[in-house]
């Protein structure tokens, strides 16, 4: 399996339909890639909250029109990292798509975990609510979005439901790197998941610094690639045999005793 990482910028200035333009030409340099992958929000601009209600679509808007000519014409998974989503009731969420080779959308994933501290995706948009996994040639598939990597009985909630492999679009800044990578290990390891996580870069509105360095984290918590700040295309190959493998030699997901999914929990007091 190779994955291509497309790190983007958002610049406030770039109006959206340029900046599909010009991202469309770099996922074309990721030719030959089995799965694409974006950052969050990118076509809207992560920072650019006074513009989200302006910037939304729906599922059959812009952004993943676009992301589906673009599977279609590599033959190849592309998750699009997220859009501002517009249901019909008008509601905004930050939503992840991805879409398979033939064009049609794979899976959809509705951020739960909204992100409050000095940002206002929290004031407008609303959190999603359910959690699924999707069947790929590659094993099953889940996703996250950046902030939910602060929240493990989520990413629990997925193994439980049977991902392999999880992709993590995310608009992190530079400032909490070090979390980013400490999380993206971190998660890789506990989950015994192989981890695909593609960042923005560049300077946002409010001069917010987005930190970049996509990585690919195997269950063992081997950074299998890493980019830099740059905008760019960073290809990592991968073996998604390695998930069964690991979790057979080193079973912690078997060993669990405290009661998970499906199981009752009672707690004793003293």
């Amino acid at each position: 399996m190779r994955v291509a990482l497309v790190q983007v910028a958002s610049p406030p200035e770039e109006p959206p339909a340029e900046r599909r333009e010009r991202v469309g030409a770099m996922v074309a340099q990721a030719r030959g890639a089995d799965l694409v992958v974006l950052p969050e929000l990118w076509a809207a601009g992560y920072f650019a909250f006074d513009r989200y209600t302006e910037r939304s679509e729906t599922l059959a808007g812009p952004t993943v029109t676009a992301a589906r000519e673009w599977a279609r014409d590599l033959d190849a998974y592309v998750h699009a990292g997220s859009i501002v989503e517009r249901d019909d009731t008008g509601r905004l969420f930050n939503t992840a798509v991805l879409i398979a080779p033939d064009g049609q959308i794979a899976h959809t994933y509705r951020k739960v975990h909204v992100f409050g501290y000095a940002s206002r995706e929290a004031e407008l948009l609303t959190p999603g609510d359910t959690l699924d996994v999707c069947a790929t040639p590659f094993g099953p598939l889940g996703a996250t979005t950046c902030y939910d990597l602060r929240f493990p009985e989520l990413w629990r909630d997925l193994v439980d439901r049977g991902a392999q492999t999880v992709v993590v679009p995310a608009a992190w800044p530079e400032a909490r790197r070090e979390h980013w990578r400490l999380f993206t290990t971190c998660r890789a390891v506990e989950e015994q998941v192989l981890l695909i996580a593609c960042n923005a870069v560049g300077v946002q509105h409010g001069g917010v610094v987005l930190g970049g360095h996509s990585r690919v984290v195997d269950p063992w918590g081997t950074v299998l690639a890493e980019a830099d700040t740059a905008e760019g295309v960073t290809f990592c190959e991968i073996d998604p045999a390695v998930v069964g493998k690991v979790r057979a030699e080193f079973p912690v997901l078997a060993d669990r005793r405290w009661p998970h999914a499906g199981q009752s929990r009672e707690v004793r007091r003293s």
